[in-house]
């Protein structure tokens, strides 16, 4: 017996000396088997990550954190713009390979982790294009009741966010963040990159079991119809290789957690662009509706229209002329010619009280193929060589070719042309296919940038430099997350005009993606063009850029019809400009559908409710205090800030919106 007690003594404490247990949050928990070299987390004692590890592609052999002989635990407190915390940092050794460091960031009273892996080998260069710092079972109590998140890595080619019942895919591949969540309850899994300075990172999950999904954070994540490349990630080398931080974490809603992972990935970026102290943007662009016809007469009728014709906006600000691509219709000569009229423009735009705008793509060859022997305005060298070399020659997309945002020629264009907007006195700037610049490439210019994210901070760095503060920086389509330090406002979708089906789309983005409130000043639904469609669809698409968080305009106001007093109706609707006073997206009520058809926001005391109905036909839509997250016990006053109407609230009520329309409501607390 006394053996038998001995025997049990020895054997639970090596088990307590192999097993790290790190708490983190309210009651989260990292339990490390350094035996194994594997780790899971749990909440509240449920595990809801096991076997979980690290792998990599190094030098061209694969390794993971399982296979090393020799494991080591250590911890130091860390401190960084996010907070701080302890960093906990578990390296793994052997005669034979590099040595691995996997780093757990736990901050003081946040419920996530942040993860990373490290390489290192003092006696010989390593090379990688291929991190995994997390590998493992994440388990579900009922699988078949859950959803996985597909996000785009940018918005173009009219892509849309997605949320797949897991019960009915194997896989879903997200880029740099995914989800898995309960609609019902709303609890959820959220992981994702929050840093993308240099790698390019992907979310898999993949059906394992009725109730476990296999889950993969990749850094060096390339999926052509997630990020455009047709090619393997850049390969990064050095005596220490460093993958991004993987964010997390399990929520009991997984919309905080999107929240969270947002503020902290806004928090690790470095803003390049001006601060913005200015009130919430709004602007009319020529993109809209008048696209290719711009002329000089048209749009000093349309600054006329939004100088005489509408009421000043209660928050006081000035409405942004802003003129997008072929304002080069107005210079002679070319990007290195005369553009006297463009600055007459920009100064009859000032004399009006309003602001001046313009538009360019710097980082694309629009006449790739006039070929290769064109000279690079503003530079000696030819188009040929500026253009971004790929593995199948060049990277061609949305009918322009990439070019290489580190090669000198393509700075000294953006050079060139951004010097003559702020000689004209232009005080915005739509920049857009900003994705060409974030292509993996066979070679760049800068022997110091091997990847695709190297080279867009290098090109979006020096755009920033040269625009030097001078203009409200908008981003139309770019990559979602790593825009944010260089512009003040990025449209949430890809083009949107008119129709209830133009509404629906761009709420999609809103509906999944409205989280990136948090990394830009203000996120927008695009152009809201009215022009032939009906009076409750154009109502539908205004609302859905004030869900969104600002407005930009698109008709063309240089001539009648019936979309200019449709405008000039929304301009005198007061209560509903204060909407986006503070520029921040509403939050979706549903989430398993294309685009949720209600949304919420609370604004410094006030409720506001957005209901929209994408269907030809009536529909009626529930509202109850539980789901709305208001008190259960009270009553509340709706008031429709269109037109004044008034319903009660109390538990539950029934509305009733006809077919492609939409309703605005503030609710007042009985």
């Amino acid at each position: 017996m006394r053996y038998v007690l001995c025997f049990l003594l020895m054997y639970c404490g090596v088990q307590s000396a192999l097993a790290t247990e790190i708490s983190f949050g309210k009651n989260g928990k990292i339990n490390y088997d350094t035996e194994s070299g594997t780790f899971s987390f749990s909440n509240d004692g449920f595990v809801w990550l096991k076997d979980a590890f690290s792998s990599a592609t190094v030098n061209g052999i694969i390794l993971d954190s399982k296979g090393y002989k020799n494991r080591t635990y250590s911890k130091v407190p860390f401190k960084d713009a996010s907070g701080k915390g302890i960093k906990h940092i578990f390296k793994h050794t052997d005669p034979d390979l590099p040595d691995l460091e996997q780093h757990f960031f736990v901050f003081d009273n946040k419920d996530y982790v942040l993860v990373a892996l490290e390489f290192s080998d003092t006696k010989k260069i390593l090379t990688s294009n291929h991190l995994i710092p997390i590998r493992g079972v994440l388990q579900l109590k009922n699988q078949s009741e859950y959803q996985s998140l597909l996000a785009p890595f940018d918005n173009d080619t009219f892509i849309s966010f997605d949320s797949k019942k897991i019960k009915s895919v194997e896989s879903v591949e997200s880029a740099e963040v995914g989800a898995l969540y309960h609609e019902n309850s709303k609890n959820g899994f959220v992981i994702g990159s929050v840093e993308q300075q240099v790698w390019k990172s992907g979310i898999v999950s993949s059906k394992l079991s009725d109730n476990q999904v296999n889950l993969e954070a990749i850094v060096g994540f390339t999926q052509k119809d997630l990020n455009r490349d047709d090619m393997p990630h850049g390969s990064i080398s050095g005596s220490k290789i460093s993958s991004a931080k993987i964010f997390v974490g399990q929520f009991s809603d997984w919309r905080e957690g999107m929240n969270a992972f947002a503020l902290q990935t806004k928090a690790l970026q470095t803003r390049v662009v001006h601060a913005w102290k200015e009130e919430t943007p709004v602007a009319w662009n020529s993109w809209g509706v008048m696209q290719t016809a711009l002329n000089y007469d048209k749009i000093l009728k349309v600054t006329d229209f939004f100088a005489d014709s509408v009421k000043n906006l209660p928050t006081g600000q000035s409405v942004y002329i802003d003129l997008d691509s072929y304002w080069d219709n107005l210079l002679k000569g070319g990007l290195e010619g005369d553009y006297s009229k463009l600055k007459e423009f920009a100064d009859y735009v000032k004399s009006k009280g309003l602001k001046p705008g313009i538009y360019w793509a710097p980082f694309t060859d629009w006449g790739f193929a006039g070929g290769g022997e064109r000279r690079v305005e503003g530079s000696d060298a030819t188009y040929g060589e500026a253009w971004t070399k790929v593995k199948s020659g060049y990277h061609d997309i949305d009918g322009a070719r990439a070019m290489d945002p580190t090669h000198p020629a393509t700075q000294k264009r953006i050079a060139l042309v951004i010097s003559k907007m702020k000689e004209c006195g232009f005080e915005m700037i739509k920049i857009d296919f900003l994705g060409h610049a974030a292509i993996e490439s066979t070679q760049f210019a800068d022997p110091n940038v091997s990847t695709g994210m190297q080279a867009y901070r290098v090109g979006m760095d020096y755009l920033i430099q040269q625009l030097d503060g001078k203009m409200l920086v908008y981003a139309a389509i770019s990559p979602s997350l790593a825009t944010a330090p260089y512009v003040h406002v990025r449209r949430i979708a890809c083009d949107a005009f008119s129709s209830i089906k133009d509404t629906r789309y761009t709420l999609n983005s809103t509906t999944y993606g409205w989280w990136q409130t948090h990394l830009y000043d203000y996120v927008d639904a695009d152009h809201v063009v009215f022009k032939d469609a009906s009076t409750e669809e154009n109502i539908a698409r205004f609302y859905s850029a004030l869900v969104t968080g600002t407005v930009v305009f698109g008709d063309d106001f240089s001539i009648s019809g019936k979309w200019n007093e449709q405008t000039k109706k929304l301009f005198n609707q007061t209560d509903i400009w204060s909407v986006i006073q503070d520029g921040k997206a509403f939050v979706p009520l549903h989430t398993d559908e294309y685009a949720s058809p209600v949304f919420i926001k609370k604004q410094k005391g006030e409720i506001y409710v957005a209901l929209f109905n994408y269907d030809e036909n009536e529909k009626n839509i529930s509202l109850s205090n539980a789901w709305l997250g208001l008190d259960k016990n009270a009553s509340y006053q709706l008031v429709d800030l269109m037109n004044g109407s008034v319903l009660q609230l109390s538990d539950q009520i029934d509305i009733s919106i006809s077919g492609k329309n939409a309703k605005l409501v503030k609710l007042k607390k009985l």
